[in-house]
């Protein structure tokens, strides 16, 4: 069935290479097209393009669609173009003509823009969900460890002191930045196509916002040109999202695979969370943070690539369009797997509590001791020289005394005020 039919069947091969994944990828539409038909038709009704008596029996045979969707039951038959074509036709098998009715003032474009719309709020608060999540554990750990000593590295080299309150701490800020993005392609996402039809409106009376208010959106695309231009505008902000909330994960996976190896041994997970080697028995390697950070380096690609499918389209609707969900939908299955991954882990983690006492480190402390003369009375140029030259000579003897008080710093990571920063900005996620 093809909601576009009109008396002829294309040839099997057109109807393969264009419809692609289209029946397995429109699953995870069905619910969202279901809960957009029954605003579409209680407007309808509300306008005089469907009788009471009709409206009744429809949104009845709608919710056990919807109820069988939420439930994975729901199934786009062998022959079925897409979602949509299916619900079409569950409704007239049972409801005959007027099943036929429900297409009334919209097309096919507004109809998948407003179900991808939905599912795109609807995921990007789920991925939010799992965001928040990890930035509690990592908050967590980084109150237990905020006394833990490890050492700070720029380029490759020992540095200064740092402790695992910073590292964990570190990465629960930075997912605050992650937030703002999701908030950002969340507001765009939470904007109303429906009505825009193919892009140029409808003739019949349309009242907009009442299906903006049926469905819970914060606004709605006014201009119906604007409406169907957003397809893909929509879609690249949501992959900025993915791809900055997969950045911050996929660095602080390869921070776990450097820091587990045994020229480090900054931390450990208990081996039946490790994997072995079929050659070398005494291997437990990092295979579920190789694995993440490999994932999450694809998932920071997926704006890149949706940039390239959607340049310089001509106005109005384009098939490449479709494509997008190959692209979209996997990335945040991906990536929603590897935050459940990285709570669980994390949940285990084994943190090395006296790196330090390895004299390796000693030259950790450094600034600390110029930091000490300079307080004493030195001038800093002198106290930098001082230092320096026992180093140079072999003399240097560190007093390992760590005083950092500072906001942000070793002494005060200002867990607190990184958790109210990002309460207020995960509410415009309305969870």
């Amino acid at each position: 069935m093809k909601l576009w039919n009109k008396g002829f069947e294309p040839n099997r091969l057109i109807e393969e290479f264009t419809v692609g994944q289209d029946r397995r990828l429109d699953l995870r539409l069905a619910k969202y097209d279901i809960q957009g038909s029954m605003a579409h038709i209680r407007m309808l009704n509300s306008i005089g393009l469907l009788a009471d008596d009709e409206l009744a029996p429809l949104l009845k045979e709608l919710g056990l669609l919807l109820d069988s969707a939420e439930k994975g039951e729901f199934v786009i038959e062998e022959g079925v173009e897409d979602v949509h074509s299916q619900v079409e036709l569950l409704l007239t098998r049972k409801l005959g003509d007027m099943g036929k009715k429900i297409h009334s003032g919209r097309s096919r474009n507004d109809q998948v823009l407003v179900d991808l719309k939905l599912l795109m709020r609807a995921e990007i608060q789920e991925i939010g969900r799992g965001v928040n999540q990890l930035f509690h554990i990592l908050q967590s750990l980084s109150e237990r460890y905020k006394n833990v000593l490890m050492p700070g590295y720029t380029h490759a080299q020992i540095a200064m002191p740092s402790s695992f309150g910073l590292w964990f701490g570190a990465y629960a800020e930075t997912l605050v930045d992650d937030v703002e993005m999701l908030v950002a392609a969340y507001r765009i996402a939470n904007q109303n196509p429906l009505g825009s039809a193919a892009g140029y409106g409808s003739s019949f009376p349309l009242d907009r916002q009442m299906t903006t208010d049926l469905l819970h959106f914060r606004t709605l695309h006014y201009n119906v040109v604007a409406a169907q231009i957003s397809r893909g505008k929509t879609e690249k902000a949501m992959a900025a999202a993915i791809a900055a909330v997969a950045s911050t994960l996929g660095k602080f996976a390869a921070d776990v695979c450097q820091f587990m190896c045994q020229n480090f041994g900054f931390v450990k997970f208990p081996d039946e969370l490790t994997t072995g080697s079929s050659i070398m028995p005494h291997k437990k390697n990092p295979d579920v943070f190789e694995i993440m950070r490999g994932q999450c380096n694809r998932l920071t690609a997926i704006p890149n690539e949706l940039a390239l499918l959607t340049a310089n389209l001509p106005l109005g609707y384009n098939r490449d369009y479709q494509l997008m969900k190959d692209i979209l939908f996997p990335a945040t299955t991906q990536l929603l797997n590897c935050l459940h991954m990285a709570c669980f882990m994390l949940e285990h983690i084994q943190v090395n509590e006296n790196i330090l006492d390895d004299p390796k480190y000693d030259y950790l402390f450094t600034v600390e001791d110029v930091n000490r003369l300079v307080l004493e009375g030195m001038p800093f140029r002198e106290a930098y020289r001082t230092i320096g030259m026992q180093v140079q000579n072999g003399q240097y003897r560190p007093t390992r005394q760590i005083n950092h008080t500072h906001l942000g710093s070793i002494g005060n990571p200002a867990n607190d005020l990184i958790a109210k920063k990002m309460d207020e900005t995960i509410a415009g996620l309305q969870l």
